[in-house]
């Protein structure tokens, strides 16, 4: 005969929700995980692993970065691709995993090159970043972005059984780039040809690695992330390295570099309505003088953009608007001569710029970006939020860009 006590507690089972066993961790707070806006940067071994652990945990809005399509080869280390995605999109199908997970989540997959076609913007939209990565140059452009954008993000690299997991909070050095040594600058040169051009694709993203190690590591960046959000004491600006043949572990602290390039986060951001179709260069640099009283104001793109290919041989020139590293040796040839040509690059614009008719639009720069106007005393960063919805969708909570602070 069953005891009253016993249909009690069969009761409260049956009456648990979705969360009711993390709530039991004293400190838990399951609406701080929904209301956090997390940006994945990889959709790969590492990045499926840490998709899977925010849908589990309910994680509500996540915006996936991620360029590649699937291989026979991601099946035997990706939880969320099968045999019939291959050839599609990782975006898209990491995307279509964590809502099979949790219905509840607004996912955005972006089929973007972080580097060339991810605005500030989505750095500013988010609360937390999370990296699952193999490539150097990624990375110190996230580390860039987030410093910027005043937004803390987690790294965590994987290879054969080892990995490390590792968390940089803006304002706090020494950052990801501190830790770059001389090898690391070497391999990052070797990407660009001596003229600025990219050189061929190299052999990053073909690590040798184990879906063990991708769980283990992408568990410890997603814990991270937790406890980030609750306040809890992190691995900032630290390292914890997991050896797998032993199973020891260790942490590693960083010290910062006095010549390091990351150490700025800016000052503030204004959200501009407007789409980047809306504005001129010359209209935004109008813009700029009168917040900041200046005549004498320059307008700083968020990276450099190639202007234009100059040919030394016979003299014609060709505005291109892309961002560096986007255009390759091949294509810096001249179609008249098969010369290599010039690359004309520009970082910014002044009113001596003969960019000021373009709009925001056609500069090679992503939309939902930021500009940042600088004086000789102030600085002011201008966010274009009308493009918000373009990139985010209609769908994620908040799509319009909402005033938010630093």
């Amino acid at each position: 005969m069953t005891s009253p006590e016993t249909i009690t507690i069969a009761a409260q089972d049956v009456n648990e929700d979705r969360y009711s066993r993390l709530r039991l961790i004293p400190w838990w707070d399951q609406k701080k995980m929904a209301a956090t806006r997390v940006l994945v940067i990889g959709a790969g071994a590492l990045g499926n692993e840490i998709l899977k652990n925010l849908a589990l945990l309910g994680f509500r809005q996540i915006v996936i970065v991620d360029l590649d399509r699937i291989e026979e080869s991601n099946l035997s280390r990706t939880v969320l691709f099968h045999a019939s995605d291959i050839g599609r999109f990782k975006a898209d199908v990491a995307a279509k995993g964590v809502r099979a997970i949790f219905p509840g989540a607004f996912v955005r997959p972006l089929v973007a090159n972080v580097l060339h076609d991810c605005g500030l913007g989505l750095f500013w939209w988010s609360d937390i970043i999370i990296a699952g990565l193999d490539n150097r140059e990624a990375r110190l452009w996230i580390n860039r972005s987030a410093w910027k954008m005043n937004r803390p993000w987690i790294d965590g690299a994987i290879e054969g059984v080892n990995g490390v997991a590792r968390v940089f909070l803006p304002g706090s050095a020494p950052c990801y780039e501190c830790t770059l040594g001389e090898t690391d600058w070497k391999l990052l040169e070797q990407r660009m040809s001596c003229n600025l051009l990219t050189r061929e694709a190299n052999t990053e993203g073909k690590v040798p690695t184990t879906p063990t190690i991708s769980s283990i590591i992408a568990g410890v960046e997603v814990q991270e992330a937790v406890k980030l959000i609750h306040g809890l004491p992190t691995l900032a600006s630290r390292a914890y390295v997991f050896e797998g043949v032993n199973h020891t572990s260790y942490t590693v602290d960083y010290t910062e570099s006095p010549d390091c390039m990351s150490h700025h986060v800016l000052e503030s951001v204004v959200l501009l309505p407007e789409h980047s179709s809306d504005l001129t260069l010359d209209q935004l640099l109008q813009r700029a003088q009168a917040d900041l009283g200046s005549r004498d104001v320059v307008i700083e793109f968020s990276r450099d953009i190639i202007h234009k290919l100059a040919c030394p041989q016979c003299g014609v020139e060709e505005e291109v608007l892309a961002p560096l590293g986007t255009i390759s040796l091949e294509q810096g040839r001249c179609p008249h001569d098969s010369k290599m040509r010039t690359v004309i690059t520009a970082h910014g614009f002044s009113k001596t710029s003969p960019l000021g008719g373009h709009t925001l639009d056609k500069l090679g720069l992503p939309l939902f970006d930021v500009f940042t106007a600088r004086s000789a005393q102030r600085e002011c960063a201008y966010l274009l939020a009308g493009d918000c919805r373009q990139v985010l969708g209609s769908e994620m909570p908040n799509s319009e860009a909402p005033g938010r602070g630093q």
